[in-house]
């Protein structure tokens, strides 16, 4: 795991130890999507088996999202002096912890906290692998990095089938299981891999430098978020809140003396619809399209493997892609896409919702590595911190917000239609009033749900389908919000003579 200048595109032992360093990059990745795939696929029975609201349900889902925000921008700060074989190996360990400490939950509790400790692993993976292949491939940064993130849809494909075909009648914990085999395999490979060192110290640009790119604003929005969600785990009130986010806050405002870049900090809001279209929907998927492919006899995973295989395909051919459109055209066009994508999944029945799932996987497949991509290319000075805050803001807001947010609305929905419609069987399975970042909200208690009767039963579950086909129509708002922005960069990088990345002075070897 030693760091050492690697220099890209060249034959030999320069050229090996890039495409091991890469290959390993790209498995590590593959093991942050087999946890994501595995969550998504079993969030039901977990509902089941230790009755979940669909509030808690998306906490759960949420919280395998947000803590990527921390460890990614945390390991950031600090990657380019710890090294970035040290950082990965962290997030190796919390692969496997995660893995053992769900399996053997009791309870909400414990499910909670090792899917944060997974989220804490997977945020360290992508602290290490995003300015790594944004250095070893440095003149085709979008191009290697949305190849790079193959590995992402490539794992739940993967991961899926085998869940699908190998385990589909074996308990949960067995599949939980399953995210130690690419754990294992990339722990391995790190001990021969090769760590560059980034293009940024490299080019001598200083530390301060690189926090001033992302700024005051950049910190403020950030930490809101972050410290807002802490303080909901661990029941701080609004005060403490205030107080610690202040003092990060002013603490990096004094050092750094800088609003951040403007450009910067309208990609970071970005950042918010495109993860909520993204890794919000796909974290409902299976649930969402639950009553359609249920009439079918096929098993809802199978659209979100279906649709990751589309977005697998389609990143490894993004070369040429890029270079037709532009990234900001490919965003641009992508979001348009899937805005039809999700409308029509929210209106498709029967064998019709594969085919607005390929809408669908189309209009998100360049999405995330698209979006690190300019910022690698725009923001060289940023180092890896403005690619993983990038990265990080969308898991954080998606985690926090775009989650639970989806499953909110359909408690909302389920509580406030079955009332209208059915006052009687809605006091019979009202649950206790819970509370989450939406504020309080009624669901349906699983245990008081499996009394009633088959009509009874039946009534419930047609409130609750139309709840989940309405969420989907909820989230097309978003990549409709995505296209706005993308035009208004268009635009503007159209006055200035068309989009061009920024190169840094690198310091010959």
């Amino acid at each position: 795991m030693e760091e050492a200048v690697i220099k890209p595109n060249v034959a030999g032992t320069k050229g090996d130890i890039s495409k091991w360093l890469f290959l390993t990059c790209f498995i590590a990745l593959v093991a942050t999507s087999f946890g994501f795939i595995i969550r998504a696929s079993i969030i039901g029975d977990l509902g089941i088996h230790f009755n979940l609201s669909e509030t808690q349900k998306g906490e759960i889902l949420g919280v395998g999202l947000w803590p990527f925000a921390l460890s990614i921008i945390l390991f950031s700060l600090v990657v380019d002096k710890i090294g970035y074989g040290r950082a990965l190996t962290f997030g190796f360990v919390c692969h496997v912890a995660s893995a053992i400490i769900t399996i053997f939950a009791t309870g909400y509790q414990m499910l909670y906290w090792g899917t944060f400790i997974l989220a804490l692993g997977n945020g360290t993976v992508e602290a290490v692998i995003n300015p790594v292949v944004a250095t070893v491939y440095s003149k085709e940064k979008t191009k290697w990095l949305n190849i790079l993130h193959a590995g992402w849809p490539g794992g739940m494909v993967l991961g899926g089938l085998l869940i699908l075909i190998l385990m589909p009648g074996l308990d949960w914990r067995w599949k939980v299981g399953l995210v130690l085999v690419p754990a294992v395999i990339y722990g391995l490979m790190m001990i021969r891999a090769k760590f560059p060192v980034h293009e940024r110290v490299k080019a001598g640009i200083s530390y301060k430098a690189m926090l001033q790119e992302t700024g005051i604003i950049g910190a403020v929005l950030v930490v809101s978020i972050m410290i807002a969600e802490i303080g909901r785990i661990f029941h701080w009130s609004l005060l403490i809140m205030v107080v610690v986010a202040a003092v990060l806050i002013i603490g990096y405002a004094i050092y750094v003396r800088s609003l951040g870049h403007p450009m910067f900090i309208f990609l970071l809001l970005i950042m918010l619809p495109l993860a909520t279209t993204e890794l919000g929907t796909d974290s409902w998927i299976t649930e969402l399209v639950t009553p359609i492919m249920g009439k079918m006899g096929l098993q809802p995973a199978w659209v979100l493997i279906y649709t990751a295989f589309i977005m697998m395909v389609l990143r490894f051919l993004s070369g040429p892609i890029v270079r037709k459109l532009s990234p900001l055209g490919l965003l641009a066009v992508c979001s348009a896409i899937a805005v039809v994508g999700l409308v029509f999944m929210s209106m498709a029945a029967g064998i019709m919702i594969f085919f607005a799932a390929t809408i669908y996987a189309f209009g998100k497949a360049f999405f995330w590595p698209t979006m690190l991509g300019v910022t690698a290319e725009r923001f060289p000075k940023g180092g890896a911190l403005t690619i993983n805050v990038i990265a990080g803001m969308g898991m954080l807001s998606v985690g926090v917000i775009g989650a639970v947010f989806l499953g909110n609305i359909q408690d909302r929905q389920i509580d406030r239609e079955l009332l209208a419609q059915n006052p009687a069987i809605h006091s019979r399975v009202a649950a206790v009033e819970k509370v989450s970042i939406f504020g309080k909200y009624q669901t349906v208690d699983q245990e008081k749900l499996a009394a009633l009767n088959q009509d009874e039963k039946q009534v419930v579950d047609t409130v609750v389908n139309s709840a989940k086909k309405n969420a989907l129509m909820t989230v097309a708002i978003f990549p409709a919000i995505m296209l706005a922005c993308y035009l208004i960069l268009i635009f503007y990088f159209r006055a200035k003579g068309g989009y061009k990345p920024v190169e840094l002075n690198v310091q010959k070897e």
